[in-house]
């Protein structure tokens, strides 16, 4: 069995259970132990976050993940302006910085000012790795990180709503970029303080999310005619 997925990851799940339910219904259907089956998935989503994760089955398509995990991806973004986070997201600590309403017209020029290839900061709680170990698991042991910032392309930043304190925008960037950083970079810039409370990812190079699948559609019984070759 072999071919490509595209899952609507559910909020809650990390893309490594997303992967585990896929290899556990391929085995079921080739009737084979799990471990027996290669599967991997291109491009981590955060618990909370929800949206297009394609998943790889087959050695033949999981030895050329970078080719998709390279993909230029759009998001669907809500953020919280007032409070910052420990995380960058629901799941810290919050602290409130202040309860100034920045003019929808300031919140536009920031976001062109931050469209572009930028420098960015990866955030203390991300899989990216620091010296073999994951930097979210060095963040919860209370050890202190040294990030060095990154470059990384924004290629558009669309405000779609704002009703203070939440804003809504579509950000297309480039891979590696962390929407996380990218809100709080946001809110720094405002004078505000920003983190994001709702995240999904809608297309991953030109694929989308509306041709993906949910994980409760997703069965042994007909994973195989799901798979795209």
């Amino acid at each position: 069995m072999k071919g490509l997925l595209l899952i609507n990851k559910p909020n809650g799940w990390t893309s490594f259970d997303v992967v585990n339910y896929v290899r556990r219904q391929a085995a079921l259907a080739e009737d084979v132990l799990p471990k027996s089956i290669k599967v991997g998935h291109c491009g981590t989503l955060d618990p909370f976050a929800t949206g297009l994760l394609i998943v790889l089955v087959g050695r033949e398509y999981t030895r050329v993940a970078k080719q998709y995990t390279g993909l230029d991806k759009v998001y669907e973004v809500t953020a919280r302006l007032g409070l910052v986070s420990t995380t960058g997201d629901s799941e810290g600590q919050i602290k409130h910085v202040n309860g100034s309403r920045p003019d929808k017209a300031v919140i536009v020029n920031v976001l062109e000012k931050l469209t572009g290839t930028i420098l960015q900061k990866p955030p203390a709680h991300s899989a990216v790795k620091v010296n073999g170990q994951r930097a979210y698991k060095l963040a919860r042991s209370g050890k202190s990180l040294q990030l060095l910032p990154r470059q990384v392309t924004v290629y558009g930043l669309t405000l779609k709503s704002y009703r203070y304190p939440d804003l809504q925008l579509t950000a297309h960037v480039s891979s590696g970029t962390y929407i996380r950083s990218l809100v709080y970079d946001l809110g720094k810039m405002l004078h505000s303080g920003a983190y994001t409370i709702a995240l999904k990812r809608t297309q991953v190079g030109e694929y989308k999310l509306d041709k993906a699948h949910e994980v409760a559609q997703l069965t042994s019984e007909n994973i195989s005619d799901l798979l795209q070759k």
